[in-house]
């Protein structure tokens, strides 16, 4: 049996360390450098799983050995208006899944995954986003993830602040 716990502001270290683990298999070895963004992620994450306003919450499976964090699912709530698809207005965002390499191929993703669609459906989100990775995709079809029924657009403004910095 797996054991899934809502992660808390004491954890923000490791969720960091599963997130440069995530970028690099996603994204190649070396885009997760160490570098300013770590220390900027580890104080939002303290931050905000510490806030009364929920708007963010991390599934967590801890190492067997208790040494850290073997697996984690992160997800954020986006407010918006209120449409008929959406009676709260809210809508939710999952990011930064991850396994450590050691210990994948357990159902640890899954099992964070699961608690973390459990709280979004708890709150009334009516919708999920996310983006998949090739190797994740299949995964998140098995959750019920299919591609949107719109094209997806975005802007990238990043390249504007880091000019402006």
């Amino acid at each position: 049996m797996i054991t899934v716990r809502r992660a808390e502001s004491t954890d923000a270290a490791e969720l960091v360390r599963l997130r440069a683990v995530m970028i690099r298999d996603a994204f190649g070895e070396g885009d997760a450098p160490e570098g300013e963004w770590t220390g900027i992620a580890e104080r939002q994450f303290r931050v905000r799983l510490g806030d009364s306003a929920g708007l963010l919450a991390a599934f967590v499976v801890d190492r067997p050995d208790g040494t850290g964090l073997a697996a984690c699912a992160v997800g954020s709530v986006d407010t918006r208006i209120a449409s008929p698809n959406s009676p709260t207005g809210e809508g939710g965002y999952i990011f930064n899944v991850a396994t450590d390499p050691d210990y994948r191929r357990r159902g640890y993703s899954r099992a964070c995954m699961e608690e973390l669609i459990e709280w979004f459906a708890k709150r009334g989100v009516a919708r999920v986003s996310l983006h998949a990775s090739p190797d994740g995709e299949a995964g998140y079809r098995a959750l019920g993830f299919t591609p949107p029924r719109h094209t997806a657009l975005q802007l990238d403004l990043w390249h504007r602040f880091a000019q402006e910095v």
